[in-house]
């Protein structure tokens, strides 16, 4: 192989923009708290209550454990499961002993899992009791990893005389990983997202900004592999506040935890504020010790913003970002009432740039792909080098910059306005169609609780804008009246070839909608089956 070919093979590693100020090391600053306040209140799982106290030596004993067994520095300890006590504990403790934390998706296929487990060269699987078949059968045919897995639900056994007090001290380095975040790709293997300790250490001082402390009792209701999850609960427990875990989210659960405990800080998706706002017990509720409630991981409707702001207390705090880190912006929905159609500025320290498909830089105004930097990087796609270079475009000043694969523009005032996946736009007549722009204006519609637009085979303009959508609870819209009400509000290229109302709309644990599931029917009926 050629010097040219050997480096074009070789594994990249993204360099994300500088900063220069010192960082705190995560865990230190976790022993520290314990220290302090040994007593207060770190986590809520049910009816249990763990003490900082309580939480640091968990942590610390599944560290040396691991340590032990000679797991550290440059390892992966994988986890799989509902977000329990001893799950985040895991979690914490991997990193602790200096390995890097890598929690899998449910739901998957063992094959899959495995998969994952080879990508990531996992050496060890906890599971919980309800993914442990799943998880043997994992673990069992990925090399290197140990064939029995670890029970969440026995931990306790498992570390039956381990010492806090043998915690390694400071075991990693700003530049080695400190988590493993598997995208949500609906198809193959997930890509296995690499953090170092740097992007996690900066992205805590961003979030900073949004009032976390000693104080704060936040909610975690999505799960512990999503990084939707750990960008508001890291910054919870760094900041010294509680942390209360929903193994599994429900809308009045949600509510009787967001009483009972006074929570202040919230990060949800956008079909959980759907959910709560429509629970018969919402009205009811006394949320009035809430502060700030985030929202990331899909656009956030305008009229749902509107809808949280006037009958949910506190502030409105919309988030655009990818876990692949590069990209963020950020809204702040009641200080900006004539922007909710956009998802706000870029946050400090980054930068975006929309490109057409030559790469060439777009003014405001222009629709383009977006291109994002910033000093929150990923390092790479865990042993993946094509696709990470895939991901990134590097300037012609040798600056790396991470591709969405999100069309947008932005307005003369900085704001963002997100149209949608490019891979997800229609191509109709020859123009292209943003389906965000359609379901915006369906979502208007007082009948609509959800909807989702794709694009599906037509003979005439080769792809057609079809409208799936699901009905607010009582409503019985008819499919043509609504369809002749979107379209008088559409542009002509832009209209709407059919209405079909469904029950529900396939999502991601996250709740992102999987319009690949939705398309896949309409495309392999025209492919002849």
């Amino acid at each position: 192989m050629s010097e040219p070919q050997a480096a074009a093979q070789a594994p990249r590693r993204i360099v994300p923009k500088p900063m220069d100020a010192p960082l705190e090391p995560f865990i230190p600053r976790l022993r520290a708290h314990a220290r302090a306040r040994p007593d207060a209140v770190a986590v809520i799982d049910g009816a249990r209550r763990l003490s900082w106290a309580e939480l640091i030596d968990m942590v610390d004993r599944i560290a040396a454990r691991l340590a032990a067994l000679g797991l550290g520095r440059g390892d992966v300890v994988a986890t799989l499961g509902e977000g329990s006590a001893e799950h985040l504990a895991v979690y914490l403790g991997a990193i602790a002993a200096g390995a890097c934390a890598a929690p899998l998706p449910s739901g998957m296929r063992p094959e899959v899992l495995a998969a994952m487990l080879e990508n990531a060269e996992a050496r060890l699987l906890f599971a919980t009791d309800a993914a442990m078949a799943q998880a043997r059968a994992a673990a069992g045919a990925a090399p290197g990893c140990a064939d029995a897995p670890v029970a969440l639900d026995a931990l306790e056994d498992w570390l039956a005389g381990a010492r806090a007090q043998d915690a390694p001290e400071a075991p990693a380095g700003l530049d080695d990983p400190f988590d493993m975040i598997f995208s949500s790709g609906t198809t193959g293997v997930p890509k296995g997202i690499e953090h170092d300790h740097k992007f996690r250490l900066r992205q805590l001082r961003r979030m900073a900004l949004f009032g976390y402390g000693p104080d704060v009792v936040s909610i975690a209701s999505t799960p512990l592999c999503s990084n939707t999850t750990l960008v508001a609960a890291l910054p919870t427990l760094a900041e010294g506040g509680t942390l209360a875990l929903m193994r599994k989210f429900d809308a009045e659960g949600f509510l009787r935890l967001a009483q009972a405990h006074r929570a202040t800080h919230a990060m949800l998706v956008p079909v959980q504020y759907r959910r709560i706002l429509d629970a018969p017990g919402f009205d009811a509720a006394d949320l009035s010790s809430f502060r700030v409630k985030l929202s990331t991981s899909a656009p956030l409707p305008v009229a749902l913003k509107r809808e949280i702001l006037a009958r949910w207390p506190g502030e409105l705090i919309e988030i655009y970002g990818m876990t692949e880190g590069g990209l963020s912006t950020i809204l702040d929905c009641r200080a900006h009432p004539d922007k909710l159609h956009t998802v706000g500025r870029p946050a400090e320290g980054a930068d975006i740039l929309i490109v057409d498909e030559e790469m060439r830089p777009l003014p405001p105004g222009e629709v383009g792909e977006i291109l994002g930097r910033s000093p929150m990087m990923m390092t790479w796609y865990r042993n993946a080098p094509d696709k990470t270079r895939e991901a990134i475009w590097r300037s012609p000043e040798g600056e790396d910059w991470i591709r969405t694969g999100d069309m947008g523009r932005l307005d003369p005032d900085g704001f963002l306005e997100l149209l949608d996946r490019r891979k997800d736009m229609i191509i109709s007549g020859g123009f292209n169609v943003f389906a965000a722009d359609l379901e915006r204006e369906l979502l208007a519609h007082p009948d609509v609780a959800e909807a989702a637009v794709i694009g599906v085979p037509s003979r005439e303009w080769g792809e057609t804008p079809l409208a799936l959508v699901v009905p607010r609870a009582g409503a019985r819209p008819d499919p043509e009246a609504l369809r002749e009400w979107v379209n008088a509000r559409l542009g002509k290229v832009q209209r709407i070839s059919k209405v079909e109302l469904r029950e529900s709309l396939p999502r991601s644990e996250i709740g992102k909608v999987l319009k690949r599931e939705l398309r896949a029917p309409y495309w392999k009926e025209a492919a002849g089956g």
